[in-house]
């Protein structure tokens, strides 16, 4: 099973600049050690399991916690797929398929 999860977290009582904060999230989805991709909107993380993808995200949610934000904002979007894998990378494969290659 391949879960693909789009996350964006940050607090909204800190100052204008998120990048410290935001810093300390991607570190724990870097040191998780599951495949993630980087955007300047949000991260895409592929886990095995569901479970998996909710536990980083309580992970990310108590680093907040822990740096003393007292209001987080995020979004999260998931999609599930059984019977497939490393989609992180298969996907945009796909497109480049049929269009060539594409910003990455």
């Amino acid at each position: 099973m391949s879960i693909l999860l789009e996350m964006s977290m940050f607090p909204t009582d800190k100052s204008e600049s998120k990048s410290k904060e935001v810093s300390e999230v991607i570190k724990i989805i870097r040191d998780s050690g599951v495949n993630y991709q980087l955007t300047s909107m949000a991260t895409i993380i592929e886990t095995d399991t569901l479970g998996e993808a909710l536990a980083l995200v309580e992970k990310c949610y108590s680093k907040l916690d822990e740096l003393g934000c007292n209001r987080v904002y995020a979004t999260l979007k998931f999609d599930i797929r059984k019977g497939f894998e490393n989609r992180l990378e298969t996907k945009i494969k796909s497109v480049e398929n049929h269009i060539g290659k594409v910003s990455k």
